[in-house]
C-alpha cells in the first residue's frame, strides 16, 4: 500500500482542513465540497484525511460494515444476533466520474433472482462508503442519474437496489466529500445544498509558501515513508484532538444567544430552507468541541457562517458564492444579547440589504450611439478598435422555449433532445451486450416460454437459461452542445438592443445550465470571428464571457459561421456522441468583404448540408423589417425565431417548426 502524503504537511490550506477535521468530529454536518483551480492540494487532503479518522468496530464479516452494538435488521448479510466485532480503519472510497449505477449501488443477480428465488447481491461503493468517506473528484462532471443515487442515499441513509420487485436494502451512512473545478461547470442546485459546507481553495501568491509547498513535495517524491515519519508526531496529534473532541461535542452547550445568532444570519443572507440553520448550528458545536471549549461563542457562529453558507446563498447559477463579511459582522452584532425587542428601523436602515444601483440606461436617448450597418453610415473599423462601444449590461433574463435535436442519440445524460439512455421509459428489447442492468422482464418470458417442454419443466416455476435474458431498451434525455454564434457587429450596437440580446442569451444559457449541456461561444466583428469560449460545460464562464462583450464594427457574418463550423468539427472527434444544437443570434445583415452575402449563404449551407440543428435568433428591430435572419435560417436548414418569441410563453411552436425544418430538409 502507497504511503499518503501526510495531513498537517499541506500548506497554506487551512480552511479546507478546518472543514474536513470539523466533519471528522461530528460527521452529521453532512460533508465538504472543496470548490477550487487546479494544482491546490484538493485531492491530497481529502485522501489524507482517511488516515486521522479513528478505527471503527464492525460486524466480523459483513460487507456491509454493520455496527456491533446496533447492527442493521436488514442487512443483506445478516441478521446478526450474536455479532462478532472487529476492529478496522476507516475507509475512504472514490467514485469514479464514469462509474456506472450497478458500480455505485451494487448488482442483483437477477437471473438466479428468477429461476431459483435467491437474492445474490454484489455490494456496490455506497456499502464499502458505510460509515467511512465517500469521495468524488470532479463532482460537478458526475452523470445526473449517479447525483441521483447520491441524493436519496444522502437524505436515507440508505441504498436500495431493485430489479423488477426484487429488492435489496442496506445501511449507506457516510461523509460525503466533493471537490470540482468550477471552470468545468456547477454543480445541480438539490446535490450543492446536500453538501454541509464548502469551501474555496486557490494556489498562494506569496513566493516563500510556493517554496514550501515544492520543497515538501520533492521530499516527499523522494522518500514518501520518510517524509511520513517526520510528520507522524503531528499526524498523532490530530488524531488523538479528533477523539478528544468527539467526546466532547455531546457535552457543549448551544445556547440561545447563539441560536438567535444562526437563525438570523441565515434570515439576512436568504438563504433557502432550514437546513442551512441546521448545518451552522452543528458546525458551531464542533467548533467549540474542537477547541476544547463546552460552549459556542460568536466567534463560533461566525466561522460556521463562513462555512455553510456560500454555496446555499446563489440565487441563480451565475452568482458568485461567498459572503459579504462585513454584512455578516453586522448581522451578528445586531442580534447579540438578550434583546428581544429590536428596532425595527434597524433594518430600514440598510437591514444588510444592498442599495439598488442607478439602471444602467440609454442616456439622452441614445443621441450617441453608433448608426446601424445600412442605416445611416457605418462605423469604420481600424486597427485600434475605432467604432468600438463599451459593453451593454445584460437585460433580465427569463424562462426560454425548449430548443431540441431532432432523432434520438446517444449521447451523454441530459435534459434537453431525446436520446438512448440506462435510464427513461422503456421502449423496446434486446439481447444484452455483457452484464445484464435493466431486465424486460416480459420479453424474457416470452422467449423462454416455447421451451419449458423441452427443458423438463414439472414445477410452477420458469426453466430460465442465459439466452432468454432480454435487456430493457430504454430512452431518456441527452445533454448537447449548444453552440452560440453572437453578432456583435455595430449593426448590434444599439444600446437597448445589445442589451436584450444579451438577455436573451443569458436566458438561453440559464437553460443549458439545467439541462446539463455544454456550450460554446463564437463572436464577430469588425474583419473577424473568434472563440471567445471553446466547448465547455462551465456555463458561468460563458455568462462571464457575454457580460463583457464589446461592440461595434462591420458584420463579418461569413468568418463568424466558419469559425463555428471549424468548433463543431473539432467537437465532433473529441466527443462524436454528443450533437450539436447551433444558436446564431444576428440580425442577418452580413458587411465587409467582398460579396459578403453570398459568402454567408455558402458558410450556411455547410450546416445544412451536414444536418445540424440550428435556431436563428432574430435581432432585427424597427418598423421597416429586411427578413434577412429568415433568410439565413433557411440557408442553415433551421428555423427563425425573433427575441420575443424565444419566450416560453410565445412560441409553443417553436421544437416542432425546428424538427419539421429538419425532416424537411432530411427528406
Amino acid at each position: 500500500m502507497s504511503t499518503r502524503f501526510p495531513f498537517t504537511a499541506v500548506v497554506g490550506q487551512q480552511d479546507l482542513q478546518l472543514a474536513l477535521l470539523l466533519n471528522a468530529v461530528a460527521p452529521n454536518i453532512g460533508g465538504v465540497l472543496v470548490r477550487g483551480e487546479k494544482g491546490t492540494a484538493k485531492s491530497t487532503a481529502v485522501r489524507a484525511l482517511a488516515a486521522l479518522l479513528p478505527e471503527v468496530e464492525v460486524v466480523a464479516g459483513c460487507r456491509f460494515s454493520c455496527d456491533p452494538a446496533s447492527p442493521d435488521p436488514t442487512c443483506p448479510d445478516g441478521p446478526h444476533t450474536v455479532a462478532a466485532a472487529e476492529a478496522r480503519d476507516a475507509r475512504m472510497v472514490e467514485l469514479p466520474v464514469g462509474a456506472s449505477e450497478d458500480r455505485l449501488v451494487g448488482a442483483l443477480d437477477i437471473e438466479r433472482a428468477l429461476a431459483e428465488g435467491v437474492k445474490a447481491f454484489e455490494p456496490g461503493l455506497l456499502a464499502a462508503a458505510n460509515r467511512g468517506i465517500l469521495y468524488v473528484d470532479e463532482v460537478n462532471l458526475l452523470h445526473d442519474h449517479l447525483v441521483d443515487v447520491l441524493l436519496d442515499a444522502a437524505a436515507m441513509g440508505a441504498s436500495y437496489v431493485e430489479r423488477e420487485g426484487v429488492s435489496v436494502r442496506h445501511a449507506a451512512r457516510f461523509l460525503l466529500v466533493g471537490t470540482m473545478n468550477p471552470e468545468e461547470g456547477e454543480l445541480r442546485p438539490q446535490l450543492l445544498d446536500r453538501f454541509g459546507l464548502t469551501v474555496e481553495v486557490a494556489a498562494s501568491r506569496e513566493p516563500d509558501q510556493r517554496v514550501e509547498v515544492v520543497r515538501r513535495r520533492l521530499a516527499y517524491d523522494d522518500d514518501p515513508a520518510g517524509f511520513a515519519a517526520r510528520w507522524a508526531d503531528e499526524e498523532r496529534a490530530v488524531r488523538q484532538r479528533i477523539v478528544a473532541a468527539r467526546e466532547l461535542l455531546p457535552k457543549v452547550r448551544l445556547g440561545d444567544g447563539a441560536l438567535k445568532q444562526i437563525a438570523a444570519t441565515c434570515a439576512a443572507f436568504e438563504v433557502d430552507g432550514m437546513r442551512a440553520d441546521i448545518v451552522m448550528a452543528r458546525t458551531a458545536t464542533a467548533l467549540a468541541a474542537w477547541d476544547g471549549r463546552s460552549d459556542v461563542l460568536a466567534e463560533d457562529v461566525r466561522q460556521a457562517a463562513l462555512l455553510a453558507l456560500p454555496h446555499r446563498r446563489r440565487r441563480n447559477p451565475f452568482d458568485a458564492p461567498g459572503l459579504d463579511e462585513d454584512k455578516l459582522d453586522q448581522t451578528l452584532e445586531e442580534s447579540a444579547g438578550d434583546d428581544d425587542d429590536p428596532d425595527p428601523d434597524g433594518p430600514g436602515g440598510g437591514g444588510g440589504q444592498p442599495s439598488p444601483s442607478p439602471e444602467d440606461g440609454p442616456q439622452g436617448g441614445d443621441a450617441g450611439a453608433q448608426p446601424e450597418d445600412g442605416e445611416g453610415g457605418e462605423p469604420q473599423p481600424s486597427a485600434g478598435g475605432a467604432g468600438e462601444q463599451a459593453p451593454a449590461r445584460a437585460a433580465e433574463p427569463f424562462r426560454t422555449k425548449a430548443l431540441t435535436v431532432p432523432g434520438v442519440g446517444a449521447g451523454a445524460a441530459g435534459r434537453r433532445s431525446r436520446a438512448r439512455t440506462e435510464r427513461g421509459r422503456t421502449t423496446g428489447a434486446l439481447r444484452p451486450r455483457g452484464a445484464l442492468t435493466k431486465l424486460h422482464l416480459a420479453a424474457t418470458v416470452r422467449a423462454a416460454a416455447p421451451h419449458q417442454r423441452a427443458r423438463g419443466r414439472s414445477g410452477p416455476g420458469l426453466v430460465l437459461r442465459r439466452d432468454d435474458l432480454r435487456q430493457a431498451a430504454r430512452e431518456g434525455r441527452e445533454g448537447n452542445l449548444v453552440l452560440f454564434v453572437v453578432d456583435a457587429s455595430g449593426s448590434m450596437a444599439a444600446r437597448q438592443r445589445m442589451s436584450a440580446v444579451k438577455g436573451a442569451v443569458l436566458s438561453l444559457l440559464l437553460d443549458a445550465y439545467q439541462r446539463r449541456d455544454k456550450v460554446g461561444l463564437v463572436t464577430f466583428r469588425g474583419t473577424a470571428a473568434e472563440v471567445a469560449l471553446p466547448p465547455t460545460s462551465s456555463v458561468d464562464a460563458a455568462a462571464a464571457r457575454l457580460e463583457s462583450l464589446p461592440t461595434g464594427g462591420r458584420t463579418p457574418l461569413a468568418a463568424g459561421l466558419l469559425k463555428a463550423h471549424d468548433v463543431l468539427r473539432v467537437e465532433r472527434l473529441r466527443d462524436p456522441s454528443r450533437r450539436a444544437l447551433l444558436v446564431v443570434v444576428t440580425d442577418g445583415r452580413a458587411t465587409g468583404g467582398p460579396e459578403p452575402v453570398a459568402l454567408a449563404g455558402r458558410a450556411a449551407r455547410l450546416f445544412g448540408a451536414e444536418s445540424v440543428a440550428s435556431v436563428v435568433v432574430d435581432c432585427e428591430s424597427g418598423p421597416v423589417r429586411l427578413g434577412l435572419a429568415g433568410r439565413l435560417a433557411e440557408e442553415l436548414g433551421g428555423t427563425a425565431v425573433t427575441l420575443d418569441e424565444l419566450r416560453a410563453d410565445a412560441i409553443a411552436g417553436l421544437v416542432r417548426d425546428v424538427r419539421g425544418t429538419t425532416s424537411r430538409r432530411a427528406a
